[in-house]
Order: structure tokens, then sequence, then C-alpha cells
């Protein structure tokens, strides 16, 4: 007892206060889509780890996190009202389903076939996010504030049959997410409104014939399953959202958890995009070894590049369509579209279709 005594004497000679003084706080995490969609499991063990450990230093301030994701709280169309209103503190908004609240992030998804580049899109959208005072407001109106952004590893075709020129896909029904369905256009596919939620039932059921997705969402999801052939296209990537706070209850919380969320945001939008990157190739390797004693089996094919020359050509003017729809409400759409482009251009991408300019 007395060596017990002892060691409890020591202990509290070396920290003193420590766990007296150690204030918790509550906080709800949520989200529309599970963990395993990367970017989603990314918010757990990136944003919400990197969070703890920056605080855990000081040990100041330690964070109970109520975890919601999935859909618990809210679906896929309420990401954004969800967070600004307060049903959870921190959450993923998927701009993707915001076009009428969110204009000017739609950007990159009416400029497909820019970049294939996940770190370097992201890094574009962050600066402008810091620059651009018309995109940051457009955030920041709904009563959050952004700590890291997602964004897509590059889109492809998943589809019940196979694809072999550009002409198949007149008249098929292609599921993709919100805007994403504009990059149909001028193929003679009609575009089915629809999340990685609600793509397999989708198919299933034959509300389409196949989607236009992510293989780091689709290999999750199990789409494959049910949409084996794959046509690799390479659209490109796009940005989809953001990993925000709501602003009030950002404002109640201290300067060093703050502080901390901020770093983390930016240690998860960097390790999201590496992993965007690093993940899309293996991903397609392991749908065909899982889906490969289905019937039929996984198989991919590479659309050819003039078919996919030609799928950009036929393109109408999207990014075009939108900066002119942005500017009659009175938004810098052409400004920000050309800080965009340009902001690729500067980090070494070259896309094959320059929207900034004439065509």
């Amino acid at each position: 007892m007395r060596k017990l005594t002892g060691l409890l004497l020591a202990a509290t000679i070396a920290f003193p206060t420590a766990a007296l003084s150690q204030e918790t706080i509550n906080l709800t995490v949520a989200s529309s889509h599970p963990l395993a969609i990367p970017w989603v499991g990314m918010i757990k063990t990136h944003f919400m780890a990197e969070t703890d450990r920056i605080l855990a230093e000081k040990g100041n301030y330690k964070i109970e996190w109520n975890e919601a994701f999935g859909g618990t709280l809210y679906k896929a169309n309420a990401t954004l009202s969800s967070v600004s209103e307060g049903v959870t503190d921190v959450g993923w908004v998927f701009s993707f389903l915001e076009v009428p609240k969110l204009p000017l992030s739609q950007v990159s998804s009416y400029a497909p076939f820019s970049t294939a580049n996940p770190p370097v899109q992201l890094e574009v959208m962050w600066d402008l996010l810091q620059t651009n005072d018309a995109f940051r407001n457009e955030w920041e109106q709904h009563n959050i504030k952004v700590l890291g952004l997602t964004g897509t590893d590059g889109y492809d075709l998943y589809t019940k049959q196979p694809i072999n020129s550009l002409a198949d896909l007149n008249g098929m029904k292609l599921s993709a997410p919100g805007v994403l369905g504009s990059w149909l256009r001028g193929t003679g596919a009609n575009a089915v409104d629809g999340a990685l939620t609600t793509f397999y039932t989708d198919i299933q059921t034959g509300v389409s014939d196949g989607v236009l997705s992510l293989a780091l969402g689709v290999f999750p999801a199990k789409i494959y399953e049910v949409a084996p052939y794959i046509t690799r296209v390479r659209i490109g990537t796009a940005f989809s959202g953001a990993v925000a706070v709501n602003q009030d209850s950002w404002d109640g919380l201290p300067e060093e958890v703050q502080e901390a969320m901020v770093a983390a945001g930016q240690f998860y939008t960097e390790s999201h995009g590496k992993d965007l990157l690093e993940r899309h190739e293996a991903a397609f390797e392991k749908m065909v070894e899982a889906g490969a004693s289905q019937n039929p089996p996984v198989t991919i094919s590479e659309m050819s590049m003039e078919d996919r020359q030609a799928w950009v050509d036929g393109l109408p003017d999207l990014a075009g369509e939108w900066a002119a729809d942005a500017e009659t409400r009175g938004l810098p759409g052409k400004e920000f579209l050309k800080a965009y482009m340009e902001g690729l251009r500067a980090r070494g991408e070259t896309p094959a279709r320059n929207w900034d300019q004439a065509q």
C-alpha cells in the first residue's frame, strides 16, 4: 500500500493538474455516406484523429465525438442544410447536389476533361477559397466554416452491357450525381440523377443502365456487381464538397480547438488528394479480382482516343453556359472560370479543352 501511495504521489507531483484541468467538448460529426467511402472514412481517420492528436499534445481539451455517419442523421440531399442548421456540428457537404446554393462550387463540374490530378485540383480550389471573396461568401453565408475540401478520383463508365464505341451510349440511361449528368450531353445518353448510395439499386431495378462514376466510390459500394462492364474514358476529376462546421458551433469553441481543427482540415485535404491519386488504379484491379467469379465477370476496356476526343468535342459549351448563368445572378462566373483554369495550367495541367477560351 505504501508503494502504491508513493507512486500516486509521484504522479501527482509530475502531472499536478493535467487530468483535472482538461475540458471535454462534445461535438457531433456526420455524413450522408458511409465510412466505407474513402473521403468519408478519412474524416474519422485523418480529420478527427489529427484534431485529437494536436489537442492531446497540450492536454487542455479533448473532443468527445458523437459519430453519425452513413445517413443516420440526414441523406445526400440535405448535407448543406444539416450543417447550416446545426443538425450536426461537423459534416461533409456534398456540393454536387447543392447547385442553386453553391453555384461557384460547380466550376469543375462544368469543365470536364480538364485534370485527372486530385491534389492539384484541391490546391486550386483551396487557393480560390482564400482569395476569392464571392467563393468564400458562397459557403459562409450558409452559417458554416469550411475546414477541408473533398474531390473525386477519375470518372469512367460502369454499365450492364459492354460499350464498344461512343455510339453505344446513344439511348442509354446512365446515373450520375447532380450536375455531372451534364457530361453526357452530346453523347445521346440520358442522365439519371443519383448518388453512390442509390446507384446499385437504380441499376438493379432498371432505373438506369449503368453509371458515370468513380472507382474509389464504385468499389466499396460494389456497383461492379450489377454493372460489370467498365469503360475507361478518363473524363477527369471534380471538386465535390467540403468538411465543414456549423458557424455557431465554431464560435463557441476555444481558440486552441479551432486552431487544431484548421490544421487537421488542411492535413485531411492534402491526405485525401494523395489518396485519390494513389488508390485510383488499384481500385480497378480490386474490382476485377472481386468480380472474377460473378456472371458476367468484371471486364475493363479502354475507350479509343478518337471516341474520347469526339466526346470532348461534342460537348456543348458547358462552362460558358454556366459562367453566363452565374453572371445573370450577379456572380463573377467568367472571372472565376478563368481563375480555375489558369490555376490548373499554372500547376502543369493540360486540359483537353480550354473552357475559359473561345472555341
